[in-house]
């Protein structure tokens, strides 16, 4: 068994990782697997000549150019390969994990640990990642993958510390063992709710911190945003049961202040064309898609979200930006509590 680059626990070795989903994120965590088992990795992407091509050139040019594949990702469009893995990572958009996770509940053995590997709430459902992979795959074991991380960092190699949640203690462990490497470190956390809902409520506030940095109204004003934004995450937290400490930790505070500062978001790149007046950029921002949703289920709680809910009347298009910013400074004043 080859050795990784470092960091590797014995635990590692012999674990088979298989990861569903073949855009930058789940690239990226494909290498993670790669090098932290030693073990082929399988990558599973739904176009079979695009996994040819991934496999052939051995990068995913279209997602993240320039960043060969570690040695031991095996990029392929077959999904029997999911047969033998012991952790299934799922890295598709949170709209589409439910047929996603359906597509594959034949193949993926008893006892699996599936990882969710996506942030938002499902429309309709307003269900979390995690509850759709319990509704969906209900023989596997489940746990979800959350925290600052941006995919071309991770495939680069650059510290990044990230959260792995599961009421599954065993479970989470096992993941923890499988993907640690001497520049990756997830941390441990049986608060599964707190690590989903801050990987959902992010995305969101920093389409709202972005809108205020295109409109030009100064970096007071987004330092505002943002921890107004965190109280709301905090109160819907609370009201779902999630741990305060694990909203303040990687997956919630860390995630957002990643999220909310950097183009490097697609979320935060969103915001900055809306502020701007500019055309999005096309690329999926799982904020924009999770917004009527969040809102959805925070209202269903009895939870004001008010950040939250001017972004999304800002994308349906029902009011600007400049209103959405003045109802907001309108609010009557408060307690900060």
């Amino acid at each position: 068994m080859a050795a990784g680059r470092g960091g590797r626990g014995a635990g590692s070795q012999g674990v088979k990782v298989a990861v569903v989903g073949a855009g930058a994120w789940g690239t990226a965590l494909a290498n993670v697997a790669a090098e932290a088992t030693g073990e082929l990795t399988p990558l599973i992407g739904r176009d079979p000549a695009r996994m040819t091509e991934i496999a052939r050139d051995r990068v995913n040019a279209a997602r993240l150019p320039n960043i060969p594949l570690h040695k031991g990702v095996y990029p392929t469009a077959d999904k029997t390969t999911l047969a033998d893995a012991d952790i299934v990572l799922m890295v598709v958009p949170t709209q589409t994990l439910r047929a996603v996770c359906t597509e594959i509940a034949a193949l993926v053995p008893t006892e699996t640990v599936v990882v969710s590997g996506c942030k938002g709430v499902e429309k309709g459902t307003l269900a979390l990642p995690h509850v759709v992979l319990q509704e969906a795959l209900p023989r596997s074991r489940r746990a979800l993958l959350s925290g600052p991380s941006f995919a071309e960092d991770v495939a680069l190699g650059l510290p990044t510390a990230v959260t792995l949640a599961s009421p599954d203690e065993a479970a989470a462990a096992l993941v923890c063992e499988a993907l640690a490497t001497r520049s990756f470190r997830p941390y441990r956390s049986t608060d599964i709710v707190g690590a989903a809902l801050g990987g959902a409520a992010k995305n969101v506030l920093a389409i709202a911190a972005g809108a205020v940095a295109g409109r030009g109204l100064g970096a007071s004003a987004v330092a505002a945003m943002v921890a107004r934004g965190f109280a709301e995450l905090g109160r819907l937290g609370l009201a779902l049961g999630a741990r305060p400490e694990t909203l303040a930790g990687l997956s919630g505070l860390g995630d957002l202040v990643l999220t909310a500062s950097s183009t490097q978001s697609r979320n935060f790149s969103l915001g900055l064309a809306l502020g701007r007046g500019e055309p999005p950029p096309n690329k999926l921002a799982e904020g924009a898609a999770t917004v009527e949703a969040l809102v959805a289920l925070a209202a269903e709680r009895g939870v004001e979200m008010p950040i939250s809910a001017a972004v999304a009347e800002v994308l349906a298009g029902r009011v600007s930006v400049g209103a959405a910013v003045a109802g907001l400074l309108a609010r009557p004043l408060k307690s900060e509590i």
